[in-house]
């Protein structure tokens, strides 16, 4: 018997069978669309069901891989050796307010957690609307657009240990700074997030959602596949204009290129292969660091073999 029917059979005495998948592909559980299979999928329902597979895990010794939303990922082209533990809306989507603060589980997505503040006349929330994640991910990377990053709103997060203990971080334990967390070195996995906002104009949180919803459909290439923005902002600059001053909107390997819309997007254009983004990725930061000196640092996950 393989590791996997073991660890299968055992898990089938924790979880229900639709909570996990053997040899899933992860072009269905990614926003790239690119990636191998991962040997076994996982969807846990709340924090106890979390440390239970971990537990497993421990006891079965076989690699772990977290994820949320699957959207700042590059899943490689052989896969995920050993076990993915997914938190996706349908499963950990749940969100509740308490008077101005809410309370969202880490597979709840972005746009979901905005809109709920919205119809709760909470105001702080505004910015992550576009975001394409989950607030599990969103705080794993302190993500941020236009006036707003998570580290401002951010009042708790109940996460799970590698050994599945159950523990709170709160304030500077949280470690949140550009696009970084305590999450990406403790390997914890992040369960639940609590909101600190702050009561607001319904009319007003609507519109300023809208105008940000504009921006971004105006300016990002949501028509295709991505993983949100490739590269970090480098200091004193923007990565996408350093890129389209290089002349390298277009630019495309394999079904793989830099975004004709906005150069800081590499785009899956047809069946795009890990292998493609990646040497895209390089060849960009290549040309821009021969062009302009500035060395460009993907701020995509790369994960998998």
């Amino acid at each position: 018997m393989s590791w996997q029917e073991s660890f299968g059979k055992k898990l089938e005495e924790k979880l229900s069978r639709e909570q996990f998948i053997f040899n899933a592909p992860m072009t269905e559980h990614t926003t790239f669309k690119i990636g191998g299979a991962a040997d076994i999928l996982i969807f846990p329902k709340n924090a106890q069901e979390v440390a239970t597979v971990f537990k497993l895990i421990e006891e079965f010794k076989i690699p772990c891989t977290i994820l949320g939303n699957g959207s700042n990922v590059l899943v490689l082209d052989k896969g995920i050796r050993g076990a993915v533990v997914k938190f996706s809306d349908t499963f950990f989507g749940n969100i509740r307010a308490d008077g101005t603060k809410i309370f969202a589980g880490a597979g709840a997505k972005l746009k979901d957690v905005s809109n709920f503040a919205a119809e709760n006349n909470l105001c702080g929330m505004e910015f992550a609307v576009g975001i394409p994640g989950s607030i599990g991910g969103a705080v794993f990377m302190n993500a941020g657009a236009y006036d707003g990053e998570m580290k401002n709103i951010v009042a708790q997060v109940t996460a799970v240990s590698p050994t599945g203990e159950l523990k709170i971080f709160v304030g500077e334990d949280l470690n949140l700074g550009y696009r970084q967390s305590i999450f990406q070195s403790n390997g914890c996995a992040i369960c639940e997030v609590e909101l600190n906002l702050t009561q607001g104009n319904f009319d007003e949180i609507k519109n300023k959602m809208a105008d940000f919803t504009q921006k971004r459909e105006s300016k990002q290439p949501l028509e295709f596949p991505s993983a949100g923005s490739t590269f970090k902002r480098p200091k004193g600059y923007f990565a996408g204009t350093l890129i389209d001053k290089t002349g390298l909107k277009g630019l495309r390997v394999g079904g793989a290129m830099v975004s004709e819309k906005h150069a800081g997007f590499v785009v899956n254009v047809g069946n795009a292969t890990a292998a493609d983004v990646l040497n895209l990725i390089e060849e960009v930061r290549r040309r821009v660091k021969e062009v302009h000196g500035v060395t460009l640092t993907p701020e995509v996950r790369i994960i998998g073999e």
